[in-house]
């Protein structure tokens, strides 16, 4: 409730959001609360880069074109992370197919500033107390460029560490799954 009451208050300024699933969070959060700790991610909320899939929201790309695509299952990262028990809150904005132009996500630090890159939506949700952590994606500095302009923290591994399945590829051979965190 505490990141749906934070997303109420800022989410019209800073703009990271695509979609939010508040009614899902609730419930899953109220599963999660009435049994035992199922895995290391209990609890935590989790934003979504829109080129993820997930089976029960939208996954636009930030594109018009996918306007009402929806996946009938979660890329295997977002399956895996729900297992361990996170909560996704909702898909936060891209570039338009984690390219460019730009989108309209603000800097929470400074709203006139750009959060920058393509996981922009992720680096500036997870800045601004909105979720505890997001995925995003990189191919030339698309989660460490917005993590460093936010003044969070991404996690870009060794590629391929994290399975890109039901994840939308740019470049097979360069993209690859990370996390932003505070």
């Amino acid at each position: 409730r505490a990141c749906l009451e934070r997303i109420d208050e800022r989410e019209k300024d800073v703009r990271a959001f695509a979609f939010i699933d508040r009614d899902g969070a609730l419930v899953r959060a109220r599963q999660l609360d009435a049994g035992a700790v199922v895995g290391p991610l209990h609890g935590l909320t989790l934003g979504v880069k829109d080129v993820f899939d997930t089976y029960d929201m939208p996954t636009q790309g930030g594109s018009r074109a996918f306007e009402n695509y929806r996946p009938s299952q979660d890329a295997g990262c977002i399956a895996y992370a729900r297992k361990m028990g996170a909560i996704v809150l909702g898909k936060t904005v891209t570039a338009e197919l984690a390219t460019f132009p730009a989108n309209e996500t603000r800097n929470p630090l400074n709203l006139a500033h750009t959060p920058g890159g393509s996981s922009s939506g992720s680096a500036a949700a997870v800045a601004d107390f909105m979720v505890a952590a997001a995925t995003g994606t990189q191919q030339f500095g698309s989660l460490i460029r917005p993590a460093g302009y936010c003044g969070v923290i991404a996690f870009k591994p060794t590629y391929n560490l994290i399975p890109k399945r039901g994840v939308w590829a740019n470049s097979d051979s360069c993209d690859t799954v990370g996390v932003i965190a505070r």
